[in-house]
């Protein structure tokens, strides 16, 4: 009984030594060797769906085994009883009439050897069966019996683990492929490319992207719709600790009400109708990295209970689960609401709004970082003409006038639509932003692609004309100086007054957060206007 004990211990240490079940098994029969008359072992799969049984590894003990066996498909009768044995079921061998029964099911091709067969089961159900062939003209006895029944729980972990191995490897190979098609689709090299503007309008977020980055506290991106709350939040991520983990972005506003808890923290399998599996919600699937909320202000008032808890627990519960599971997990939220008026109007809890909002981020609007445009529009349309497979075209000095005079109230976003109408207009020869803006009548001569067809060019309205959007060069002033003109216009009504109602930033109908940056840059101070 101890060199028993010892055996099924070094079996033990073999399988959780290896990884692929291939390699366990040709360590373990090596094991088995020379305290059994063993030949050689099978691990057979089995496929439910099919109703088919396959070789997954051979182990050879003696030199020649590589009994490789054809995969069998059973009907549902033997199917019904070889499913049976496997739930319930222990070792048998030939000498048993069922064992004779299951024998002839796995192996319909004679094996002129003593056999042992044993059923491969973990929590979920059955995995596999393990076949021991002994050497020619010797038989298995009772101890070699008992001794394969121990065997059982060790390969089954070893099964386990392979089958988990082979899945992770799957999906590692699909994510990659997605990843590969995405950045394609949009003209990218990486995820984590360099921030447009990070040194010249967006240099105040970036500090600020800095300072937070290292840490775990949670950062609240504020800003209109399209001005890069995602690109800023992967920047966060990037710069982290957590760079390695994954990151992930839930549209909070894009979930129904009735799957928000499903979606966020998973749920169990019969938790509810149509659960047919277990599954990982968003937090779990962002563990050891970055959860980017976006539109958190969209989440109905029980999600935000819940979700306050996670964040002050550190744990989540699936639906329908009975334990809790710990997870660790940045979060990095993003709305363009008025999360603090929506707090006074109680469709936003406060205890959360004080959770998420430790280190706030407000990102600046198009508008406010003209200086901007020429760089993202080089970007944008060298990203278009990747896209559609059109050569890379600079932009005209008179295209980047045109967009600086454009009010942009899609931001960002707004500017990569319209770089990419115009990268199609244009044919791969200019860009024709007058017509992508819908200023001008301008025709492709010929098809670019079959996505020209989705952008209609616009008529020229009566009272706008190129001419009068360009102003005589005499008239013009750099934009510096135009936008510092209009800010000391605005001190010297308020007298140096920044923030209120009857402040400068509520003239200019600008954040004061946002003011404040504009003044550092452009150096003026607002002690020089106050008596």
């Amino acid at each position: 009984m101890p060199q028993s004990r010892d055996l099924v211990s070094e079996v033990w240490r073999e399988a959780c030594r290896h990884i692929e079940i291939t390699e366990s098994a040709t360590a373990i029969a090596a094991t088995l060797a020379p305290h059994m008359p063993l030949q050689g072992m099978l691990v057979l799969g089995v496929d439910a769906a099919a109703k088919s049984v396959e070789s997954l590894a051979v182990g050879a003990a003696r030199g020649g085994f590589s009994s490789r066996m054809r995969p069998v498909e059973l009907t549902s009768g033997p199917w019904r009883r070889l499913v049976a044995w496997l739930r319930t079921g222990g070792v048998v061998g030939r000498s048993d009439r069922d064992g004779q029964a299951i024998l002839s099911m796995i192996l319909p091709e004679q094996v002129d050897a003593d056999l042992l067969a044993g059923p491969l089961r973990s929590a979920d159900g059955p995995l596999g069966i393990l076949v021991l062939v002994a050497n020619p003209g010797k038989a298995f006895d009772a101890v070699d019996h008992r001794t394969a029944e121990r065997l059982l729980e060790p390969f089954a972990v070893a099964l386990e683990n392979d089958s988990r191995l082979h899945e992770l490897r799957s999906l590692r190979e699909a994510a990659e492929a997605d990843r590969e098609t995405l950045l394609s689709r949009l003209g990218r090299q990486d995820v984590n490319e360099d921030v447009v503007g990070a040194r010249t309008g967006l240099r105040h977020v970036m500090e600020r992207v800095e300072l937070v980055a290292e840490s775990d506290v949670p950062v609240l991106i504020l800003g209109e719709t399209g001005t890069g709350k995602e690109v800023v939040s992967r920047a966060i991520h990037a710069r982290s600790k957590r760079a390695g983990g994954p990151f992930i972005r839930v549209n909070c506003g894009a979930i129904p009400p009735e799957l928000v808890d499903s979606q966020l923290f998973g749920h169990e399998k019969g938790s509810f109708t149509g659960a047919t599996d277990q599954h990982q919600g968003w937090f779990e699937r962002a563990d050891r990295g970055t959860l980017f909320l976006d539109e958190i202000g969209e989440l109905p008032l029980p999600a935000q209970v819940r979700l306050l808890r996670v964040l002050q627990d550190h744990q989540i519960e699936r639906v329908g689960g009975r334990s809790p599971v710990h997870i660790d997990v940045r979060i990095v939220a993003a709305t363009h609401r008025d999360l603090s008026a929506m707090v006074k109007d109680r469709s936003f809890r406060e205890d959360l709004w004080y959770r998420i909002n430790v280190f706030p981020i407000l990102l600046p609007t198009l508008r406010e970082r003209l200086e901007d445009i020429p760089s993202l529009v080089r970007h944008f349309a060298q990203r278009a003409a990747v896209r559609f497979g059109l050569p890379h075209v600079e932009p005209a000095t008179a295209d980047l006038q045109l967009l600086a005079g454009y009010s942009w109230p899609g931001n960002i976003r707004e500017l990569g639509a319209v770089i990419d109408r115009a990268v199609i207009l244009g044919a791969g020869r200019t860009l024709d932003v007058a017509a992508a803006l819908g200023l001008g009548r301008q025709r492709v001569a010929m098809p670019v692609r079959a996505e020209a067809t989705m952008y209609e060019v616009i008529p020229e309205p009566a009272s706008v004309t190129e001419q009068s959007l360009t102003p005589p060069l005499g008239d013009v002033i750099p934009l510096a100086a135009a936008m510092r003109q209009h800010i000391e216009r605005a001190l010297v009504a308020t007298r140096g007054r920044i923030e209120g109602r009857r402040g400068a930033a509520a003239i200019l109908q600008i954040n004061p957060h946002t003011l404040r940056a504009r003044m550092r840059k452009l150096g003026i101070a607002a002690d020089r206007f106050r008596e």
